[in-house]
């Protein structure tokens, strides 16, 4: 990594770790909360003022790169040419807001398209899930070693109980049978969290049908430095441009979970 990448990697964890300072003090304040698209679809005062610190930085030190960002302080990306960071900034707002803990800041830096640093801190537990391009995965200052292979009937699987029933996008009882054939299921209200948890062998896939390029860029460099495999659930590359189907898990697993139990409708 030359000195400039380095730079910008040691100024990466600096603003995540301050910023994470500033969401357990907002514990302390008062908490506005709001809907988006649904009851279910939340955000606070909180997640747009730690957006736009996030922004207000990266735009000061580094003009000529551009952010996407979940509560739309940044820019509107539409192609991935130069720097790019996708920043969610409490990802996990429910729980945020439930629970007081299981969210994280989630962020990922991309060079023309390729990732090159990913980023997932849990903020509460002041747990730091941190990836650079060919340069391994790690879990706080630990190297977190190469995923082994795992059967589906070994798996623990993340999945929101959501896709079990029916529903408009996906086939639900394949799911169903994935659910009976599996050693388990969970489901942590976070994709960053879910992705890192993939990372570090606490569950050994997280799947889901609507995910946003912020909720998972970070995360996605951060799986594939221990070898697991992220992709629509149509076996595609992730284009980080709108919202897509997920899946990331370790590569037999993935393959034998997306021929087996998925099929998608439409």
């Amino acid at each position: 990594m030359n000195k400039n990448w380095g730079a910008i990697d040691r100024y990466a964890k600096s603003l995540i770790k301050e910023a994470g300072h500033r969401i357990r003090v907002s514990f302390y304040t008062e908490i506005d909360v709001e809907t988006k698209s649904s009851a279910s679809d939340l955000v606070t005062n909180i997640d747009r003022e730690i957006e736009q610190f996030f922004i207000t930085r990266i735009r000061k030190d580094f003009p000529d790169h551009r952010v996407m960002g979940e509560e739309g302080f940044g820019d509107t990306i539409e192609s991935l040419e130069g720097v790019v960071w996708f920043l969610d900034p409490i990802d996990g707002t429910m729980n945020f807001v439930h629970q007081r803990r299981n969210f994280a800041i989630s962020l990922g830096i991309y060079v023309d398209g390729i990732g090159m640093f990913g980023y997932i801190y849990d903020v509460m537990r002041d747990d730091f899930y941190h990836a650079a391009k060919g340069e391994g995965a790690y879990f706080n200052d630990e190297r977190l070693p190469r995923l082994e292979n795992t059967s589906v009937n070994e798996a623990m699987i993340g999945i929101n109980a959501s896709w079990v029933a029916p529903n408009p996008r996906i086939h639900h009882e394949p799911v169903i049978e994935l659910v009976r054939s599996c050693r388990g299921t969970r489901s942590y209200g976070s994709a960053a969290l879910e992705l890192a948890y993939v990372s570090s062998g606490r569950i050994d896939a997280y799947m889901s049908l609507r995910l946003s390029p912020w909720d998972v860029a970070g995360g996605i460099i951060i799986a594939g430095e221990v070898g697991a495999i992220a992709t629509t659930m149509e076996n595609e590359p992730l284009s980080l441009l709108g919202q897509e189907t997920f899946i990331v898990a370790k590569p037999q697993l993935h393959e034998e979970i997306i021929e087996n139990y998925i099929q998608l409708k439409g």
